[in-house]
């Protein structure tokens, strides 16, 4: 039995608000986010700010970029990242309705 909050919203839309809440809720995934606020960045500056190891670094890029939160593109031997502000609107529009009253 569904609880009185949770009847006029869909399986899919409460099934996409927990994913996003579980992928920004780990720490530096969230810092990633913030940090690309400020613009592109390359995993070598990233992980700089974030005082983690190149590859954990990545393995949190990746996941974000999974859930197309974020976008990359490679120039030379650098990738850089940047936000995918369309995708975080959604997510974020969608939270919003779901907890609306």
């Amino acid at each position: 039995m569904e609880p009185n909050c949770c009847k006029n919203k869909s399986k899919k839309n409460i099934k996409q608000a927990t994913e996003f809440l579980k992928i920004i809720s780990e720490e530096n995934r969230l810092k990633i986010l913030c940090i690309l606020r400020d613009g592109d960045k390359c995993v070598c500056e990233i992980w700089q700010l974030l005082n983690l190891s190149q590859n954990l670094t990545s393995h949190h890029l990746k996941v974000l970029k999974d859930f197309s939160l974020i976008s990359s593109k490679k120039e030379g031997l650098k990738v850089f990242y940047k936000l995918n502000n369309e995708t975080l609107a959604k997510h974020t529009e969608s939270l919003t309705k779901f907890l609306k009253l």
